[in-house]
């Protein structure tokens, strides 16, 4: 009898991530449909061997680009809080990274939110040995604060620095994504497997619609992200429910952070608020459309940033300036994503730059009335002047 309909689930998820990630590693210009991917393992013997990870056939060869050292498997790390997503996702790929000659190490980040957060971080270190998975750390991070990797002498990284602004929610992410950033580079980690569900994606999707953001907004987490692509997931396709139940089955203690249901936080209160009233009000399928949406959304945002990217080569003039004339042809949507990439090669922070900056901007193309510069984000001003788009940090 073959394992629970829940736990094969999260298998195949993950032996798929895996293939995609080998194909990459074999040739980054080429895409997972082209063929099979293929790359260097050494054998019980010491020897190297080349493996098919669709036929499973070897054969020698050189090592490819992505081994964490000469001659070794490429490694691939799971970001692990102890919670069933991501203790669900740990084991699936305890299972399946074996298979295709893959190692397989954690990483868990203590954010020190709560007391004895390290003891639970020992813990859950010592479980993720248990599965096999290796290496295994875990890194402490101060949140709240613009963070920068400092050594320690004991054997747990630990990242800090200095003061930084921003929402607890937003701040202890960017705490984790440094840390796992950082991990990945220590270990020359080929990808770092994040836990995002279905249900995730919704509630990020409807997080992006209250704040009236964009198309890129509303596309919510991509399968893959980060630098090269280092950061891939797997479980977008899956329920939350799936992944708790194959913990379940598979007697695999988790963690449930109480953060996770304090109405404090805003995603909280989406979670165990917002989501069952509309359910309630809409009937079940809403978390489905929402992830629906979120590829939709994708699509578009992909199609519109590719227009852009060629657009804006025909708005500027031979000194480079922006043409206001010219920009004032495009569509919207295509001209604001100009206005957008322009002011952040600059010097406005992505991050701080919102819409209705740029639709301050953009009046300057569509409503000029003969109006002051526009005051930006990362003390950048934009002016039109002489019928260009003058954008400068000053």
């Amino acid at each position: 009898m073959g394992p629970h309909p829940a736990v094969a689930a999260i298998r195949l998820a993950v032996r798929r991530v895996l293939h995609d990630i080998l194909t990459d590693l074999a040739d980054p210009s080429r895409t997972p449909a082209e063929s099979a991917p293929s790359w260097t393992a050494p054998s019980w013997t010491g020897e190297s061997r080349t493996v098919s990870s669709r036929t499973g056939e070897s054969w020698s060869g050189e090592s490819r680009p992505g081994d964490s050292l000469p001659g070794e498997p490429p490694l691939v790390l799971v970001a692990c809080s102890g919670g069933a997503d991501s203790m669900a996702l740990a084991s699936a790929l305890a299972f399946e990274a074996p298979k295709l000659s893959v190692r397989a190490g954690a990483v868990t980040v203590d954010h020190g939110l709560q007391a004895g957060s390290d003891v639970r971080a020992r813990d859950l270190v010592t479980r993720l040995r248990a599965m096999r998975l290796d290496p295994v750390e875990s890194v402490a991070v101060t949140v709240g604060l613009a963070r920068t990797p400092v050594a320690h002498s004991d054997s747990s990284p630990r990242v800090d620095g200095g003061r930084r602004v921003g929402g607890p929610e937003a701040a202890a992410r960017d705490a984790r994504y440094e840390a796992l950033d950082a991990a990945a580079e220590r270990h020359h980690a080929a990808a770092v497997l994040l836990g995002h569900t279905r249900d995730d994606q919704a509630e990020t999707v409807l997080l992006g619609l209250a704040r009236g953001s964009g198309t890129r907004s509303l596309s919510g987490m991509a399968a893959v992200s980060g630098k090269a692509g280092r950061y891939r997931r797997p479980f977008l396709g899956l329920d939350r429910q799936t992944a708790r139940k194959a913990c379940l089955v598979q007697s695999i203690p988790v963690w449930d952070d109480p953060h996770n249901t304090d109405p404090s936080y805003t995603r909280s209160r989406l979670r165990h608020e917002g989501l069952p009233a509309l359910e309630k009000a809409l009937g079940k399928g809403v978390v489905e459309a929402l992830a629906r949406t979120a590829q939709l959304s994708r699509d578009d945002a992909d199609a519109l940033d590719g227009w852009a990217t060629e657009a804006e080569r025909s708005v500027r003039d031979e000194t480079g300036q922006l043409v206001c004339a010219r920009l004032q042809e495009l569509p919207p949507a295509v001209r604001r994503r100009v206005l957008r990439r322009a002011v952040i090669a600059v010097g406005a922070p992505a991050g701080s730059l919102f819409a209705r900056h740029i639709e301050e901007v953009d009046r300057l193309i569509t409503g000029w009335r003969g109006q002051k510069a526009i005051s930006l984000p990362g003390r950048v001003e934009a002016r039109r002047q002489g019928g260009r788009l003058v954008i400068r940090q000053g």
